[in-house]
């Protein structure tokens, strides 16, 4: 039971519930790198808020989505990781983690919703690389 896939032109409310989340999520952990100040935090930053953008991209960019949304899955636990190593510990901090780990389980969700899963994820992902390969 897909909410939307690449085929229906549609939107459910739970689904624009769900976006909606995922891009508040994004953005407010933009803000909160942003806040820190340095040159880490600002590209962090920006990273954040461009993903968020693509997130709700229309038309043709609504195709590739399901990479967007793996690709902020990355960046978030690239972020998390880092964080792990080499971060301070202080109140924001875990703030943040709290927002960026409730992020990654709201793309997981909607992945599996919109896109059927990490086996179809993983099909459409073979299949590009092998047109890419041609």
């Amino acid at each position: 039971m897909a909410v939307l896939t690449a085929h229906q032109h549609r939107i459910r409310p739970s689904n624009l519930l769900l976006r909606g989340s995922i891009v508040g999520l994004t953005l407010a952990t933009a803000a909160i790198h942003f806040s820190l100040g340095g040159t880490l935090f600002l590209f962090n930053a920006i990273g954040y808020a461009a993903l968020a953008v693509a997130m709700v991209l229309p038309g043709p960019f609504a195709r590739g989505r399901w990479l967007v949304r793996f690709a902020l899955i990355g960046f978030t636990s690239a972020t998390i990781v880092g964080w792990l190593a080499f971060g301070a510990r202080f109140d924001l901090a875990y703030l943040d983690k709290a927002l960026e780990a409730a992020l990654i389980g709201l793309l997981l969700i909607e992945s599996w919703l919109v896109d059927g899963g990490p086996v179809a994820v993983a099909r459409r992902a073979g299949q590009m690389a092998v047109t890419a390969l041609r």
